[in-house]
């Protein structure tokens, strides 16, 4: 029997794929659990409308990331600390507090795992802040001073 998988199904077929199975595994375990559907003409047609809509949404969506990426890019952030007298920050600065302070400042909401620090910053001075969403990479400026 030829089906249209509506969920990925583990070793079996992934999302919107048509494969062939055996008769009883599709009427005792895809179709009831919804996983997937009888691969009928009208259904194959309404999938490939599905997966052209599919696919320009992508496009959209990755170009509004890059055009978002390319704003950040010129945006200096500002944050600020208690510091000793050497300029070390008694807290660190960490990945979400960065996220608080562009949403505070810029209305940006980033995602904490988008921030790619390698250890919390710790002094004041001036910093590039790498990010990498969906594998397209962006930086912007933090500058840390004392209070």
């Amino acid at each position: 029997m030829r089906v249209i998988f509506l969920k990925d199904v583990p070793r079996v077929g992934r999302k919107y794929d048509i494969k062939e199975v055996n008769d009883g595994y599709a009427m005792n375990f895809l179709l009831p659990r919804k996983l997937a559907m009888t691969a009928t003409p009208k259904a194959v047609a309404e999938l490939e409308l599905k997966k052209k809509e599919i696919v320009i949404e992508r496009e959209v969506q990755e170009n509004l990331l890059l055009k978002n990426l390319e704003e950040i890019k010129d945006k200096v952030l500002h944050m600020t600390g208690k510091t000793d007298e050497k300029g070390h920050l008694f807290s660190g600065i960490r990945a979400r507090d960065i996220v608080e302070a562009m949403k505070t400042e810029y209305h940006a909401d980033i995602n904490e795992g988008a921030i790619k620090l390698e250890k919390p910053i710790k002094e004041i001075g001036e910093f590039t802040i790498p990010l990498e969403i969906q594998g397209k990479k962006s930086f912007f400026k933090l500058v840390v001073e004392k209070i």
